[in-house]
């Protein structure tokens, strides 16, 4: 590709790359912004690469920032029989020898979860920090003891209730009904980022991913690498209420609950959760 100009941060600016990783299915697209310690940023099933902008434009003046899109998500190849999330790990370590990363932090938002907990299982030691934001990726949120499961049903029965309030008015459930009405501007772009990816079925997509959700909770205790849940506390998506338990299943992990805000606190709330993973880096030295 042609050389890519820096990009402009406070005080001066920061290099910037922007590439494919070959890998069986096809082409993996990647973005590097920035100079530092690295941070690799994993989309949902919403998003793509660009779903990071706030998180980008905020860390790229300290930290090498590394986005890219998924198998099937633009501008990434599409495998023949659609993306399959048991590559994901592995397109995620393809991508860090690719660009000679060395023990990233890895923040994984919803769909990127089943990509940050299968490469922490399979490739312990390798990063430096582990970022769930509403996720439980391959572990299955009722499987945390009875507290967890009495805490999903309830939240199970409120979420449903909002999900059919927001579908009949056309709105995204990962940005959700308040947040809707509040940023109709951020709701919009939400809306046009996911849908960038002509051509792929999410519905098929988000079916394979559930059917892989079938880990116990006690799995994550085989993750030493220091790990912060963030949640938002209003999301109707992922069982929120059941972050606490899942964190507490972790040797080394804590729980961020960010208020107002649903299932993408990274792009409703920014700022709080710029703060929430800056918190979080401070303390891994």
């Amino acid at each position: 590709m042609p050389a890519t100009p820096p990009f402009a941060v406070p005080g001066g600016t920061a290099p910037r790359q922007r590439g494919f990783v070959p890998r069986p299915f096809g082409r993996l697209y990647y973005e590097v912004t920035g100079e530092g310690p690295a941070l690799v940023f994993a989309h949902g099933l919403g998003g793509n690469h660009l779903s990071w902008w706030q998180q980008v434009g905020h860390f790229a003046a300290s930290h090498c920032c590394v986005t890219f899109s998924h198998q099937g998500f633009a501008p990434s190849d599409t495998p023949a029989d659609g993306p399959d999330p048991a590559a994901y790990a592995e397109d995620l370590a393809a991508l860090i020898a690719h660009l000679g990363l060395q023990n990233p932090v890895l923040v994984g938002q919803s769909m990127g979860g089943w990509t940050g907990i299968t490469f922490a299982l399979a490739h312990p030691g390798v990063l430096r920090g582990l970022v769930l934001a509403a996720t439980s990726g391959p572990i299955d949120p009722r499987q945390a003891g009875a507290a967890a499961l009495d805490a999903h049903a309830a939240w199970a029965t409120r979420s449903e209730a909002a999900l059919r309030q927001g579908a009949a008015r056309g709105v995204h459930p990962a940005i959700g009904l308040r947040g809707a009405e509040e940023q109709p501007a951020a709701h919009f772009l939400y809306r046009a980022i996911d849908e960038l990816s002509v051509g792929l079925d999410k519905d098929a997509l988000r079916r394979r991913l559930f059917s892989t959700r079938d880990r116990p909770a006690s799995a994550l205790a085989a993750i030493a690498t220091p790990t912060l849940w963030i949640t938002g506390a209003e999301d109707v998506v992922f069982a929120s209420p059941v972050a606490p338990f899942l964190a507490a299943a972790m040797p080394r992990a804590r729980h961020v609950e960010i208020a107002d805000a649903g299932h993408s606190a990274y792009f409703e709330r920014p700022a709080a959760f710029n703060v929430a993973l800056g918190e979080f880096l401070a303390t891994l030295g």
